[in-house]
């Protein structure tokens, strides 16, 4: 699957801080999901049954940075695992967001994980470019 020409769709950003357009699932996948805010159609059985989305739903919210709560103890261990196995912080990105905005978030996402040998998707979860396998030194 190749970047979008045009704007990352801030549909895509999901309510933990992650950015759905760059996970493996969307990436490399002929019927990717649409995004955590989206239908659970194409979705892993563990997105489908995240407590987080459904912890946001329950509330209202768009984004768990809108809590009063946040950092709530789910986040704390997402935030954990990803900065763990993926060199990754959501909470930075939900920071980001807050101070700056999504649309510039998703801009600096694009330019992040486009790969600049084939304009491909380069996943956060392993590096590697969605179209030319090429791996991204993180």
């Amino acid at each position: 699957m190749k970047m979008p020409r045009e704007k990352i769709d801030m549909i895509m950003f999901a309510p933990c801080g992650i950015n759905c357009k760059v996970c493996y699932k969307h990436c490399y996948h002929k019927k990717p999901c649409a995004g955590c805010l989206n239908s659970d159609k194409g979705k892993p059985e563990h997105c489908r049954k995240c407590k987080i989305k459904d912890c946001v739903r329950e509330k209202t919210l768009s984004y768990c940075l809108e809590c009063s709560e946040y950092p709530c103890k789910l986040i704390k261990n997402l935030e954990k695992s990803y900065n763990k196995r993926y060199q990754a912080s959501l909470m930075e990105n939900s920071e980001f967001v807050r101070q700056h905005g999504l649309e510039i978030f998703m801009e600096r996402q694009k330019e992040k994980y486009t790969c600049p040998k084939c304009g491909g998707i380069i996943s956060i979860h392993d590096g590697e470019c969605s179209e030319c396998k090429t791996k991204k030194n993180r």
